[in-house]
């Protein structure tokens, strides 16, 4: 992935990822009482039903059950890690460990016939790269709490399948010498994206921009200017893989092509 090392870009910010309800029939077996000799019959209601499928990722052989047991799982295994800046070594391989029970029960993605399901906002609540207490993870970027002030907030990805836009966005507070209020930022690296087989995507890195909140709400969005190609690193080129190992209405886990585990629920 890129930026935030959800996949990689070339901005200097380098330390930047409709639930389908259908209406199901509810099959009833209504028995007859005991006085009654007529055998009993079924009745099929058209009760509109979310269904359980929907909750999974819509292959054979588990129920939305053992799903729904998997995803609280790994949403336990993750959580009260603050999105992987907090995980020790043991935390990672139990992260790992639940999210590799739910690719196994989920089978093999295919979104070359799912695209809709990418699209949405997506909170990532888990990064096993963010253990490097940088916001670059295994890619260059600066530290969390260490040299800089900086508190990271919530991370977005916005996916738009129709115009191919593929957005991270992070939101910062930037400390400030006191007694001045933190700098509240947020800032959205732009990228195109494209399917590579079924299951693995590749984005391309167009641009970022930063917006200032709070106080200074009002100052309109900053550009940042982009590296020079004869200054950027080979192993930051602008673009990046990841592939999707699991998907379903509200939940997604990726694996980068450095082997980061990324978990999103639909924002």
């Amino acid at each position: 992935m890129a930026s935030l090392n959800l996949l990689p870009h070339p901005s200097p910010f380098s330390f930047f990822s409709s639930s389908l309800h259908r209406s199901r029939c509810n099959t009833l077996l209504l028995a007859p009482k005991p006085s009654q000799a007529r055998p009993s019959f079924l009745v099929k209601s058209t009760a509109g039903v979310a269904d359980p499928a929907s909750y999974s990722s819509g292959y054979a052989g588990d129920t939305s059950d053992s799903i729904s047991s998997l995803k609280l799982n790994l949403l336990s295994a993750v959580s009260g890690l603050n999105r992987g800046l907090a995980a020790s070594e043991d935390d990672l391989r139990k992260a790992d460990g639940a999210a590799k029970e739910l690719e196994a029960a989920g089978g093999l993605v295919d979104i070359s016939v799912g695209l809709d399901k990418l699209q949405g906002r997506w909170k990532l609540i888990y990064s096993s790269a963010f253990s490097s207490r940088t916001l670059g993870g295994s890619r260059p970027g600066p530290p969390i709490g260490r040299l800089l002030p900086i508190t990271l907030e919530q991370v977005f990805q916005r996916i738009d399948i129709l115009s191919k836009d593929f957005d991270n966005i992070v939101e910062l507070q930037l400390g400030a010498p006191w007694p001045l209020p933190p700098l509240e930022v947020t800032a959205t690296l732009a990228h195109k994206f494209e399917l590579i087989g079924s299951s693995k995507v590749k984005i391309v890195f167009e641009k970022t921009t930063v917006k200032t909140g709070g106080n200074l709400a009002q100052l309109p969005p900053l550009e940042v200017p982009q590296i020079p190609d004869a200054l950027r690193p080979s192993s930051n080129r602008g673009s990046g893989e990841f592939e999707i190992t699991y998907l379903d209405s509200d939940t997604r886990i990726t694996r980068g092509d450095r082997g980061e585990l990324r978990v999103f629920v639909i924002s």
